[in-house]
């Protein structure tokens, strides 16, 4: 289909051609059962299928990615609620975290789910899933004895440490009332949503935790998307086909910082910090210092809007600088349908980028950190879209998934429109994902199909999550797919390339050393890397930080701590895992070992 006749029908389903109608709740055409109900979640209630994917041998040393979803014994499902995706709430749906909830050493998975839309209703009630890792490629349902089965309309997560006790706790950006859940280290979690002052009662998007004052302590930053409600409800039409209207048929609603007290409560600091003074529909976010100045700054996913960068005073106050910056747009000047967003250093400059997902018929957007605070647009020349350009794009991250020492690229994939192929017949509701490799020259080539046959599924991924589930030195990868189960991918790279995984302990700093900034000397040259919490899209991931090394040793780690404090570790063991607990300690680490 050509660019222009696209254009065109995005701007109907995007609700940019004043036709949009304002229609009651109730089911779509065919997602109907008897008496206007729908009784079941169906494991796949979404329209077309992109065709199938030819897997061929991964070449050697290569991250090859096996699909292990059916052995895994992960029987979650996600839905949407249902209706047809006529809500807007469905098109953004959802996130996932992967976390140590137990600290036994091995990473486990928590997703989220969707609620019932009006006009549909389930036998059992749609609800978030734990599964605890059992360190064998097999997974254990624990969501009732963690008491972690919120049923709310799930959108984005963050994990994190927030009251500095050694163990993670979990934060919900729902569709609806918010969740904090603490941690309360036996296995299960208590909801402290009220105790802590952290409610919120919007459409959710991305969180993150993160330190903005350098005292020692997480603070939350949760984004929200919309002002929407069933009653206010809009949707478009091309023919008979109905669609959920875009963010633009609602106002913009301004994102919430709360600052973290020391004491287990928050304080909701929107309006002085100087978030509140500006508005957009917001998706992922991610937490880096991007200006290299000692403090955390926000960078805000907008979609069909300016995207946010949220410069750090170094005091917790923030501004708005992504017009300023080259980030606001990309290099036409177009605001796009902006999903997830990762940090990482990809050209290996000693400067953060940003990477962000974007809709269909866009170019995902590599904004290359050229210093000075100011960012190019590096998609075309890097390479680094055009194999996705026909799907819409959301889960993503920098990642080295050959451990050769330089990022990769993946993204999750998949539309929500009904019978999208009748739109644009480069794309379908059910697609591959792709995986981008970096030819340690800043460029990158889509090699989908010759790395594994987990890259042969076709679904509408949204969320995704990159940790080392089996604790053998390379990354995996989990997916939320919409209105299906998820997908479980285990990378069996076979390479002689080292790898390192670093886990941080905070003593002056806040408990995990979020906001710390990590630099290997290598006798291969540098690598840089920072410890977040949220990123991607709507998710949270990366809690040890990976590092591929190639064939080459590291000479030193050099820590700088969110509180400025820097640290040079000389010569540091050489094992796969290793914990640096600040003021001067780095040892290796038995993933099984509990801080």
């Amino acid at each position: 289909m050509q660019r222009t006749v696209f254009l065109s029908i995005l701007l109907v389903i995007c609700g940019c051609n004043g036709k949009s109608e304002v229609t009651s709740p109730n089911l779509s055409k065919g997602d109907a059962t008897e008496n206007g109900t729908e009784t079941t979640p169906r494991p796949v209630a979404m329209g077309d299928t992109f065709p199938p994917v030819t897997i061929l041998p991964t070449p050697a040393g290569k991250a090859e990615f096996a699909d292990v979803t059916d052995t895994c014994r992960i029987d979650f499902v996600h839905t949407d609620g249902q209706g047809g995706s006529r809500y807007i709430v469905q098109t953004v749906a959802a996130g996932l975290a992967t976390f140590d909830y137990d600290g036994d050493g091995f990473v486990d998975i928590y997703f989220l789910n969707g609620a019932p839309n009006p006009g549909s209703k389930y036998d059992v009630p749609p609800r978030n899933a734990l599964y605890r890792n059992n360190g064998d490629w097999t997974f254990t349902d624990v969501t009732e004895e963690a008491r972690v089965g919120d049923t709310g309309y799930g959108l984005g997560i963050v994990t994190g440490d927030y009251d500095n006790d050694g163990d993670q706790d979990i934060y919900l950006n729902n569709f609806g009332p918010n969740v904090m859940y603490r941690n309360n280290g036996d296995g299960t979690f208590t909801d402290v949503t009220k105790e802590t002052g952290t409610q919120c009662d919007k459409v959710g998007a991305g969180a993150a935790m993160l330190d903005i004052d350098a005292d020692g302590d997480l603070d939350l930053y949760v984004a929200n998307y919309v002002d929407f409600t069933y009653e206010t409800n809009v949707v478009d039409k091309i023919g008979d086909v109905e669609f959920s209207s875009g963010p633009q048929s609602y106002d913009p609603t301004p994102d919430v910082l709360f600052r973290n007290n020391g004491d287990g409560t928050f304080t909701d600091i929107s309006r002085e910090s100087g978030i509140s003074a500006v508005a957009g529909p917001g998706m992922g976010i991610v937490a880096s210092d991007y200006d290299d100045d000692g403090d955390v700054d926000l960078f805000v996913c907008g979609d069909y809007a300016a995207n946010f960068l949220f410069q750090n005073d170094g005091t917790g106050k923030f501004k708005e600088v992504a017009l300023l910056s080259g980030t606001a747009y990309d290099s036409g000047g177009n605001a796009n349908g902006s999903m997830g967003v990762d940090v990482g250093d990809f050209n290996r400059d000693g400067r953060f980028d940003f990477y962000m997902t974007t809709f269909s018929g866009e170019l995902s957007t590599l904004y290359e950190n050229i210093g000075g605070g100011m960012f190019q647009d590096m998609s075309k020349p890097s390479g680094s879209g055009s194999s996705t350009l026909p799907h819409v794009k959301w889960g993503t991250t920098f990642a080295d998934f050959d451990n050769d020492s330089d990022e990769d690229i993946f993204v999750a994939c998949g539309h929500f429109w009904v019978n999208a192929r009748n739109v644009d017949d480069r794309t379908a509701v059910r697609v591959p994902n792709a995986y981008l490799e970096n030819d340690g020259k800043g460029r990158f080539a889509d090699v989908s199909n010759r790395s594994g046959s987990g890259m042969a599924i076709l679904e509408s991924s949204k969320g995704a999550a990159f940790d080392d589930l089996d604790n053998d030195g390379d990354l995996d990868i989990v997916i939320l797919n919409v209105n299906a189960p998820p997908t479980v991918m285990r990378n069996d790279l076979n390479s002689a390339a080292g790898s390192v995984q670093i886990s941080l302990v905070g003593k002056q700093s806040n408990r995990d050393g979020v906001g710390a900034k990590i630099l290997l000397e290598t006798t291969e040259g540098n690598q840089q890397a920072e410890v977040r919490r949220g990123r991607g899209y709507q998710s949270s991931y990366g809690d040890r930080v990976h590092f591929g090394l190639g064939a080459a040793k590291i000479k030193r780690i050099l820590i700088r701590w969110p509180n400025g404090n820097e640290e040079i570790f000389e010569s540091p063991p050489s094992g796969r895992f290793l914990q640096i607990i600040e003021g001067g300690e780095c040892t290796e680490l038995n993933p099984s070992q509990t801080k």
